[in-house]
């Protein structure tokens, strides 16, 4: 009986899954797990690269592709108990990755898990001090019974690098109506159905990417307007800790010392997230012309 699914989104991601394979096929201490790989177009060679692995593979057109739907898709072909969804460029840090990912569903009451992400060798300032915040060095349990003081991050949760049980993506699915930030989405149907949601800095997994500043611009107004869509920003500690989370970022680059250069670009950086934030939150007051040209994912159509 297959235990674990394995499920993978791919599109032109060739060089990333010639790491990322390899890797995730090495991984040690694991029952029997099957790997379901979604293929969305790809012209590079990602097809010729899955076809070396004892994988399934289906292939939809680049219109077809919608990240809840598509997820939901994958996930209905799945047939093990843990569903696990990786990026195409988020590759293994250890051969135990899958391992420390799925030991924590030993508690019958955890619904799903995530894992830390290490910024690739390179990454800028902003994405170092970012996922050195979100994704720390300790264990957090989210219990809905007492939301842990966590504010925004207690629905925070990652479909880079992390795992459901069946039966809870079943009852919950990725919601159709986000076009992004789906793993926001269905973290916060799993909770709200009294389900625990572990962050586990031990599952790790190297991945990150290099925004521009107006790509961080645009990306947090979406963030903005998907808080407050699913009611998020409402929740009880979501302003604070938001605020508070900005300005350490901010005085982190401050006190850095070694790269002005880089540390300014940071804090510029960080001023755009914040600002996008602050429209996306009010982009009820601002004309749908405006909010098409100010969205990165097009969430307004």
């Amino acid at each position: 009986m297959v235990v674990l699914s394995v499920i993978l989104l791919t599109r032109n991601g060739a060089d990333d899954l010639e790491r990322l394979l390899p890797a995730l096929y090495g991984q040690q201490q694991v029952a029997r797990y099957e790997v379901i790989a979604v293929d969305s177009g790809s012209i590079d060679g990602t097809l010729d690269v899955l076809r070396r692995y004892p994988l399934q593979l289906k292939e939809i057109p680049p219109e077809a592709f919608h990240h809840s739907r598509t997820r939901n898709f994958a996930a209905s072909l799945a047939t093990g108990e843990i569903l696990i969804f990786l990026s195409q460029d988020a590759v293994p840090a250890t051969d135990v990755w899958l391992s420390k990912l799925i030991s924590n569903f030993d508690d019958p009451k955890v619904g799903a898990v995530y894992g830390r992400q290490i910024p690739k060798p390179g990454s800028r300032v902003e994405r170092q001090d970012t996922l050195d915040t979100i994704y720390g060095n300790h264990k957090v349990v989210k219990d809905p019974a007492h939301r842990n003081g966590l504010g925004y991050r207690f629905y925070h949760f990652s479909n880079v690098n992390s795992a459901i049980r069946r039966c809870v993506w079943q009852a919950t699915q990725f919601p159709e109506e986000l076009k992004v930030f789906e793993d926001m989405g269905i973290a916060k149907r799993i909770l709200d159905s009294g389900w625990k949601i572990v962050y586990d800095p031990e599952a790790a997994v190297i991945h990150s990417h290099n925004h521009s500043t107006l790509g961080l611009f645009k990306r947090y107004f979406d963030i903005g307007y998907t808080l407050k869509l699913l009611k998020i920003w409402d929740a009880p500690g979501t302003r604070s800790s938001l605020s508070r989370d900005a300005w350490r970022l901010i005085q982190k680059k401050i006190r850095r010392t070694e790269d002005k250069q880089s540390a300014g670009e940071g804090i510029q950086q960080d001023l755009a997230k914040s600002a996008g934030l602050f429209l996306g939150l009010n982009q009820a007051c601002l004309p749908l012309a405006l909010k098409r040209r100010l969205s990165a994912y097009r969430v307004f159509g």
